[in-house]
């Protein structure tokens, strides 16, 4: 008999699941890929390893294509290939060479700009939670990877209880760009490694959000529903009535 009737419970345990896939998909955008950590990939047998097996066309799709790369790679890795690596990450990460930016600003404002208001939004969520992220001026707030570990420490934290919440943050926010981010990333990038990371990590976020709504029972919203649930409150102006001299109201 368990010990704990906490780790028999299927949602208790899809819940420490997906944190521990996020965290490590955060990691994954976090830094740029060096010789230990793809060594480390390997020897784990990424993305086989996750604890979520993912069941999209895109998500084995992306699975297959990493796993046969790290299964490829030789032991000694020479420098060419990391530099290539560390030049890839960079245009995608840190230079926005590929105009594919990890922030969801730059996806969701008009004119494309950084620490929008989806930065703000982003923020409230994370303080609900009494979380934030260490310096949102060298990282902020609706990065990529500040918004998967903010998933990963919610759930991992809150359980079953934080699911339909979490869920609502993935529609109002990293689902609404992530799938543009990672469409745009894969076909300009220089590397294979970097392609089907970010078509993993799509596809596992968007699995994950679907599984939650088959707990939850309450379904994935409409890309148009979120459209008109994030349209900017523009609170109603009265506006004084002026009279012509002389004349009176009809009424």
């Amino acid at each position: 008999m368990s010990g704990n009737a906490a780790d028999d419970d299927p949602i208790h345990l899809f819940c420490q699941v997906v944190a521990d896939d996020l965290e490590m998909l955060a990691v994954l955008h976090d830094r740029e890929a060096d010789a230990a950590l793809l060594q480390t990939l390997k020897a784990e047998r990424f993305p086989s390893g996750l604890g979520l097996r993912l069941e999209s066309e895109a998500g084995r799709e992306a699975s297959a294509a990493l796993s046969a790369l790290l299964e490829r790679m030789p032991s000694e890795l020479d420098e060419e290939f990391l530099d290539e690596l560390a030049s890839d990450f960079a245009d995608i990460y840190l230079n926005n060479t590929l105009s594919a930016s990890p922030l969801e600003s730059v996806w969701i404002d008009e004119e494309g700009l950084i620490c929008q208001e989806p930065m703000f939004q982003v923020r409230a969520w994370y303080k609900r939670f009494d979380l934030a992220v260490p310096d949102w001026r060298k990282r902020p707030d609706d990065h990529l990877v500040a918004q998967l570990q903010f998933i990963s420490k919610v759930v991992r934290k809150a359980g079953a209880d934080s699911l339909s919440e979490m869920a609502t943050f993935m529609d109002e926010h990293l689902l609404r760009w992530l799938p543009e981010f990672a469409e745009r990333v894969s076909t300009r990038c220089a590397t294979a490694y970097y392609s089907a990371l970010v078509y993993l990590t799509s596809a596992y976020v968007a699995e994950m959000r679907e599984m939650i709504a088959e707990i939850t029972g309450e379904p994935v919203p409409t890309k148009e529903e979120i459209d008109e649930r994030m349209k900017p409150k523009v609170d109603p102006v009265e506006v004084p009535v002026a009279y012509m001299p002389g004349m009176e109201p009809s009424w």
